[in-house]
């Protein structure tokens, strides 16, 4: 299939559970039908870049993580500018352990490129092998190791 032949609606028919199931990774139930469409319109905008290397579950797969991983960034970035800008912390429940440890990934990642997020989140969160992480991402396995090294280094040095 190249890109040419891409046909959105049969992508989505075929595709849709598991650009969902990859979106539950990053979201709630409530969330991941919104972010699912939100997914799917940037397919539309951004099918030129399918190129046809690789299977279009692929493409869906790294086109899914990157959009989940902004949407978060941008989510991060609103709190804050919320608390900047006066907001009422009483009103908001108190954070437990895991969300203070998402805080600070979230912290860490945001000042890191995106594709070592992607590769961060291809190796932690979905435990795949840095072979694999190669091949999604099309870089070297050193490279990969290189990389989730610093970020290993970056997380550390936030705690």
């Amino acid at each position: 299939m190249t890109r040419r032949d891409l046909d959105i609606a049969a992508m989505y028919t075929q595709y849709g559970a598991l650009v969902r199931r990859r979106i539950r990774r990053f979201f709630s139930d409530e969330e991941a039908d919104d972010v699912l469409q939100e997914v799917f319109t940037r397919v539309i905008t951004s099918q030129g870049t399918f190129r046809g290397d690789s299977s279009p579950a692929t493409w869906l797969y790294q086109v899914t993580t990157r959009h989940c991983l902004n949407r978060l960034r941008d989510r991060t970035r609103r709190d804050e500018l919320w608390v900047e800008r006066g907001a009422v912390y009483w009103s908001q429940p108190a954070a437990s352990a895991d969300q203070e440890a998402r805080a600070r990934l979230a912290q860490v990642w945001r000042h890191m490129d995106d594709e070592t997020v992607a590769m961060g989140v291809y190796y932690h969160l979905d435990g795949l092998t840095h072979e694999r992480i190669a091949e999604l991402m099309g870089c070297s396995r050193r490279t990969v190791g290189n990389r989730l090294a610093e970020l290993a280094d970056r997380t550390r040095g936030a705690k």
